[in-house]
């Protein structure tokens, strides 16, 4: 999901010129096998998915020695079943959720432009300096409620009480639902109970941390908080600090909403660890210099992780992190252009940029599934990819796909290779079950790339999936890493 608090990266652009012209870049294979059959396979899987009690990744068996704070992430349907038939139902409605997500990211920058925020976010001073090497804890996929968020499982309170809660790079304020509800969702934890915590306290209305927040209000001296999100969703309640536990560390004094009145699409999840780049997020109040997730394919019960102050694995493909002085939530990429089956496309600098106003720009984002492209970019993309194609045969679009394929007779197929690129000739290639997915059980594969009419371009999880994508927030980096889950 994404709060009126979102996130991440741009990508920076690649020539003086004003156009990045067509060329071919040899490093780079022009095509990329797709695995037809296996992918299918998976759909059937990803309806049949029963949630366990418990997660371990591979990763997580065997400690990295680079790495000093690690949590695990999953997949919403590997802990809680879809509810779905059919998984072409499943997709219709995880689209759905996807545009209401990619709304909420476009309202959120809006609103900053617009100067409507009560007030802009300043630095906190959290007092958090810890040692990381302890904490750990688990990331999972969240599609079976027709969303694109990842799960991690962390433990609140003292003692804890395990709960999971959504990754989101695009929000700052981490909230739990509390007791007594006002109003709450279904989840699938008890709800949190702030009196059978010893280390639960409220904020006052004076402190530094209420201050930071866009929305607030002072009740008996206590600081009161809300966060809405452009779907409709929204969270209210009590901004308190809380011990937070990830596998065997914990840290005290994290701000966090302890929510009374809930609404939205949420359903499965106890709350949201905010992962943004405002003075409340998580890794803020860390004081953590950087951190990286890995999201594993959403229709498989597997799991990766979420990993604080370790560095880039060597095979990085790294590109500047950029910031948005009007919102210091969203994570920008310094990205130079596009290429489709190894040719550069003619697209304008400008269209991966912010301008002067706050607007444009390219940003990485945990929670929105479909990479959403400018028209023109997006037109360019589609119309070389199709190029490209001539030989599969075509399928009617689904939903926000426009372009999609029959592949029900194909055991594996060839296609144009989709790459990033980044300044200094750096180059992310992307692996084709990455931006050709299916949207049925029977065959059916669609380009999952979508137009926005909005000047805000988004990389979503799908593109991201597999690929250990980290933030260095103190050397203003991004790093790509192929098949680091």
């Amino acid at each position: 999901m994404g709060p009126l608090t979102y996130l991440f990266p741009l990508f920076f652009l690649f020539c003086s010129s004003p156009l990045t012209h067509s060329r071919t870049t040899p490093q780079t294979p022009k095509t990329t096998p797709l695995h037809v059959v296996s992918s299918i396979q998976n759909t059937h899987k990803a309806l049949a998915l029963t949630p366990p009690h418990h997660h371990r990744s591979q990763r997580q068996q065997e400690p990295s020695f680079a790495s000093s704070f690690i949590l695990q992430v999953h997949s919403r349907a590997s802990i809680q079943k879809p509810s779905h038939n059919d998984y072409k139902s499943l997709t219709l409605s995880r689209l759905e959720r996807d545009s209401a997500r990619v709304r909420a990211l476009q309202t959120r920058l809006d609103l900053a432009l617009k100067r409507i925020s009560n007030s802009n976010l300043h630095p906190t001073e959290s007092g958090n300096e810890f040692k990381f090497n302890e904490l750990q804890g688990p990331i999972i996929s969240g599609t079976s409620q027709g969303s694109g968020e990842y799960f991690l499982r962390v433990g609140i309170g003292k003692p804890p009480s395990q709960a999971y809660m959504v990754l989101d790079t695009g929000s700052d304020v981490s909230w739990i639902q509390c007791a007594p509800c006002s109003d709450c969702y279904q989840q699938s934890d008890p709800i949190f109970d702030p009196l059978s915590s010893s280390s639960y306290e409220l904020i006052h209305c004076d402190a530094p941390q209420c201050k930071s927040l866009d929305l607030s209000e002072c009740r008996n001296e206590t600081c009161l908080y809300e966060v809405s999100y452009g779907d409709g969703s929204y969270t209210v309640g009590e901004f308190a600090t809380e011990m937070v536990t990830l596998g065997t560390a914990s840290v005290d004094g994290i701000a966090i909403g302890c929510g009374h009145n809930n609404e939205g699409l949420f359903v499965g999840a106890a709350g949201l660890l905010g992962l943004g780049g405002g003075s409340l997020s998580f890794p803020a109040q860390l004081n953590a210099t950087s951190f990286s997730y890995c999201l594993v394919d959403r229709d498989t019960d597997s799991a990766s992780t979420l990993e604080f102050d370790s560095p880039f694995p060597r095979n990085a493909v790294t590109a500047p992190l950029r910031r948005n002085p009007e919102l210091d939530t969203f994570y920008y990429l310094g990205l130079t252009g596009i290429s489709v089956g190894g040719d550069l496309l003619p697209i304008p600098e400008a269209s991966f940029e912010v301008d002067a106003t706050g607007g444009g720009g390219i940003i990485v984002d945990s929670g929105t599934a479909v990479t959403r492209l400018r028209s023109e970019v997006y037109d360019a993309l589609r119309d070389a990819f199709v190029r490209g194609t001539k030989g599969l045969p075509s399928a009617n679009g689904v939903s926000l796909f426009d372009t999609c394929y029959d592949l029900s007779s194909k055991s594996s197929v060839d296609v144009p290779t989709v790459s990033f690129h980044f300044p200094d000739g750096k180059e992310l290639p992307l692996p084709a079950k990455n931006y050709l997915i299916p949207v049925d059980s029977t065959g059916t594969f669609c380009l999952a790339f979508a137009p926005t009419t909005s000047s805000l371009s988004i990389i979503g999880n799908v593109q991201q999936q597999g690929t250990r994508v980290g933030f260095d927030i103190s050397n203003s980096l991004v790093g790509f890493s192929a098949n680091s889950c």
